[in-house]
């Protein structure tokens, strides 16, 4: 039985992996055919066709490339050379798509600012990227100005839509060009080696870092998540993932536009009314990321989960406490998880479903995606080197980080990592002299283990899993053992330094209704080791969270145990007591005493 189950798993593995690789194989070869170009050839094959829906705003394809073309008449207008930089803030709509589209399609580089961004973070974004021009979508203005004491680029900034300020209008500009084919003379030579846009890292910790996305991996992406999702002319992706990040605004669109699909483009997500846009839209594929399946799950019952047309759900970050639920729950057919890093290259498929996996390279394509894990030491956030100097491959289901082979290879553009805005934080994300001198790979910053199948499993981000007793503490084991706890909606698991003790003791806040905390102490007792065991519960209302669904950690970290200095229920985890009590100041103190068992 088990090896009739490896082997469909094997034949699932390598149909979609030869379906990716009949999708990209082409784009190399083909160095002066960009995406901006693809999109004017789509528009004169699908025509009247919806290409881009919402309820604000609806282009067919033909009207993505008149838009589109306005944009780039626009940027020409305004001398924009190729290579230069547009920052565009703007909220989730079409409009953003037919923008970036037509600015890159004359050479222009655009940097996608987040929306949820203010004050220094986004002058900090604006400023390391440079641009000629930032676009503000009306909504977006008082962002703008928290920001513009701090910033230091000398950039015209552009009003979309009326705010009433004495910045030009690119709305109405826009609308006297024409949205006719750009003439020859109108065109700049590209290629896919060029720079397109400016994605940001979601900044969990520290300050976004302006990843270079240049045309081929904007072919690269759209074309092989339209060969993994097996997208055609009759599918409708519901979309309400920020357009500012790759999975939502590159994977989710892209890859429907490709063949001839339609994107429902929602502004954000709610979970009160996701189910009612994804049957009133008639999608059939969804773009997730976990935690808002977390949330769905967690939500009371809807009427229309299961009257949806659903036949893929795509995404990354989907939990195993959470994945069965969600797929038997609201009848999901098939759920295609995946791991990849806007700027790196790591990417790795869950082809058949294995639940809990991110992804699969058996052994006979592992020659194709040279990914290794290699031993970490959690203290000194680094991989572990031998005597002489080169790290060493992580055993099986042992975990480590996940690296990448970076190739120089013309052939394998896929393999290179094109870093960021500053060299300094490209620099910080290149392991050299790996497994041989002057070798270089990509770190992802993540751990993992393998099993001996060759699925691979998320077990923490680097700097958050943390040592304990002497072990290791992976956050995200511990988060996953919380999730299963009735009553528990959302668990975020860090470390807090404690007085005289080493390393960080396990503090965990959740959310959640009439918890039993007696037998939640139970319930941890059974699933996690003693060291694992977080010493501190905080409970709180919400959880504070990034645009896609990450949770923060670095502030709550800071923040302690301290009861005075918290203003929510703080708990310890009393091994006298065996019970989780509520801290006051007095306990508080003799915790930081050293009076207090932990």
């Amino acid at each position: 039985m088990e090896f009739i189950e490896r082997l469909k798993a094997d034949l699932i593995t390598v149909g979609g992996a030869l379906r990716a690789l009949r999708y990209t194989t082409h784009i190399a070869k083909n160095p002066t055919r960009v995406f901006p170009q693809l999109v004017e050839e789509l528009s004169a094959k699908y025509g009247d066709a919806p290409a881009l829906l919402s309820d604000r705003e609806r282009f067919s394809y033909r009207e993505l490339g008149a838009r589109s073309n306005r944009y780039a008449r626009w940027a020409l207008a305004q001398g924009l050379a190729k290579g230069d930089t547009v920052c565009l803030l703007m909220p989730n709509r079409p409009e953003f798509l037919a923008l970036w589209i037509g600015v890159t399609r004359v050479g222009g580089v655009v940097a996608l600012l987040n929306t949820n961004l203010m004050g220094t973070a986004l002058a900090h974004c604006i400023n390391v990227v440079t641009p000629k021009h930032i676009i503000i979508d009306a909504e977006m203005l008082t962002a703008l100005q928290s920001a513009q004491p701090h910033l230091t680029a000398n950039a015209k900034i552009w009003l979309h839509g009326d705010a009433g300020a004495g910045h030009p209008r690119i709305d109405r500009e826009i609308e006297t060009l024409s949205g006719e084919t750009l003439a020859d003379s109108e065109r700049r030579a590209l290629t896919i080696e060029d720079r397109a846009l400016f994605i940001y890292t979601s900044g969990t910790t520290g300050l976004p870092k302006a990843a270079n996305i240049n045309h081929y991996r904007l072919m690269l992406a759209t074309h092989a998540f339209a060969a993994i999702m097996n997208t055609r002319a009759s599918d409708r992706m519901y979309d309400c993932l920020p357009l500012y990040h790759t999975s939502g605004g590159v994977l989710a669109t892209g890859s429907l536009l490709l063949n001839g699909g339609s994107i429902v483009i929602r502004d954000r997500f709610s979970a009160r009314e996701f189910w009612d846009d994804v049957v009133r839209w008639e999608c059939t594929l969804l773009q997730y990321i976990g935690e808002f399946c977390r949330y769905l799950v967690n939500s009371p019952p809807h009427p229309k989960e299961r009257q949806h047309k659903l036949r893929l759900a795509c995404g990354n970050g989907l939990r195993p406490d959470v994945w069965p639920e969600f797929k038997a729950r609201f009848q999901i057919p098939e759920i295609i998880e995946f791991y990849a890093a806007t700027e790196g290259n790591v990417t790795i498929f869950n082809w058949d479903g294995k639940e809990g996996a991110v992804g699969r390279v058996p052994w006979f394509l592992a020659h194709r995606f040279p990914i290794k894990i290699v031993r970490f030491d959690v203290e000194s956030q680094q991989p572990v080197r031998t005597a002489d100097g080169f790290c060493i491959e992580c055993d099986p289901d042992e975990p480590g980080e996940v690296i990448g082979k970076i190739l120089r290879d013309a052939s394998k553009p896929a393999a290179r990592f094109e870093g960021y805005a500053t060299q300094a934080e490209t620099d910080k994300k290149i392991l050299r002299n790996v497994f041989e001198k002057d070798d270089t790979w990509f770190r992802t910053g993540d751990l993992m283990r393998k099993d001996a199948r060759g699925y691979f499993y998320f077990v923490d981000r680097i700097g958050d899993t943390f040592r304990w007793k002497g072990e290791n503490v992976s956050t995200t084991e511990v988060a996953e053992a919380m999730g299963t706890f009735e009553g528990i909606e959302d668990a975020n698991v860090y470390g807090v330094s404690v007085p005289g003790r080493d390393g960080r003791a396990g503090m965990a806040a959740i959310v959640g209704n009439n918890l039993n905390l007696t037998a939640l102490r139970d319930h941890l007792a059974q699933r996690l080791p003693d060291y694992a065991r977080p010493v501190f519960l905080r409970i709180r209302q919400d959880m504070d969270m990034t645009a896609t669904f990450k949770q923060k950690k670095v502030d709550l970290a800071k923040q302690g145990f301290d009861p005075d200095a918290i203003g929510e229920p703080i708990y310890f985890n009393d091994p006298a007591a065996k019970a989780f009590v509520r801290i006051d100041t007095p306990l508080y103190r003799r915790i930081c005493a050293g009076e207090i068992r932990l």
